[in-house]
């Protein structure tokens, strides 16, 4: 669909990049909207009778604290594949989050003995108290995952990693597009950098963001396929594109992952994707939602396994 987005942008001078007094007048406008504590950290604290639980790091922005965890199999195996899952690297995109944690209740343990499983349902918790795209310091955690990255959140998570990433079979880094891409977080990132913002469409339906790189076309698809009988799948538009990227197969673009600094690029995974729900959608509840970001994640894993 097609979103119009304000103009100007209420923070900064159109023209002009931002500096630390538009930052802190950015994030000033910034309001805890829901708990981290209550709507993920208390899910992880149930699972702990089954599964390992560990806090890789912590978040302090001023008088905010935000333990960040991550989920383990209990019998953690070397002989076995690593499945890593990733969600909340942009905290407003909740099936993310929840998709993640749903599938570590209701189908982790169809995997015992078969994959060690890694998870971490929720990279950027400040982001999600506050549904948004960026942390407090107004930078995008999914173009951060590098070397002396900007974000603590993606360094937190590149360390995290580090001692399995040449061992990682499979990464699942679970992302939503939603509506508020069009009229607030692409508009601020224009404005932050000082450039023009050029309006684009939003796609009705989930996709995903294959590595232009090192493709995986047959992969990609066998989870279109999954994920097609929970949700409809995004069609290109009249330009043979989805979200301004031109479409490489059914339902999937691609990017060059580590290029961009993003989050499925931080193992060496022979098999990694971005899903991207679309939330928005009316023919799409938050339910379907989640249940499609499991469908992914179950698609892939049994792909992998079945094509080491």
């Amino acid at each position: 669909m097609m979103n119009t987005a304000p103009d100007p942008y209420p923070v900064g001078t159109p023209g002009t990049s931002w500096g630390d007094e538009e930052r802190a007048e950015w994030l000033s406008q910034q309001s805890r909207q829901r708990s981290y504590e209550s709507e993920v950290l208390s899910v992880i604290e149930r699972l702990k009778s089954n599964f390992d639980v560990e806090e890789y790091g912590c978040l302090e922005y001023g008088s905010d604290r935000f333990p960040l965890m991550a989920i383990r199999s209990r019998d953690w195996n070397d002989d076995l594949p690593v499945v890593l899952i990733t969600g909340g690297v942009h905290g407003y995109e909740t099936s993310g989050v929840h998709g993640a944690l749903q599938f570590v209740e209701q189908y982790a343990a169809d995997y015992v003995d078969r994959v060690n499983l890694l998870v971490a349902p929720c990279v950027s918790p400040w982001a999600y108290e506050r549904i948004h795209r960026w942390n407090a310091n107004a930078v995008d955690p999914n173009r951060s995952f590098h070397n002396n990255s900007p974000a603590e959140e993606s360094a937190a998570l590149l360390r995290l990693v580090a001692p399995i990433r040449d061992r990682v079979l499979l990464h699942m880094d679970l992302h939503e597009t939603t509506d508020t891409d069009e009229t607030e977080f692409r508009p601020a990132l224009a404005a932050r950098d000082g450039k023009p913002f050029e309006p684009g469409d939003i796609p009705d339906g989930f996709y995903l963001v294959d590595d232009s790189e090192s493709p995986r076309p047959e992969f990609q698809q066998a989870i279109i396929e999954a994920v097609e009988r929970v949700t409809h799948i995004a069609p290109a538009d009249d330009k043979g594109e989805i979200f301004g990227s031109a479409v490489a197969s059914r339902g999937v673009i691609q990017y060059p992952l580590k290029k961009l600094g993003l989050c499925a690029s931080v193992t060496n995974a022979r098999y990694r994707t971005t899903t991207e729900v679309y939330p928005d959608s009316p023919r799409a509840t938050p339910e379907q939602c989640n249940a499609a970001q499991v469908a992914a994640v179950c698609a892939g894993i049994g792909y992998a396994l079945v094509n080491r």
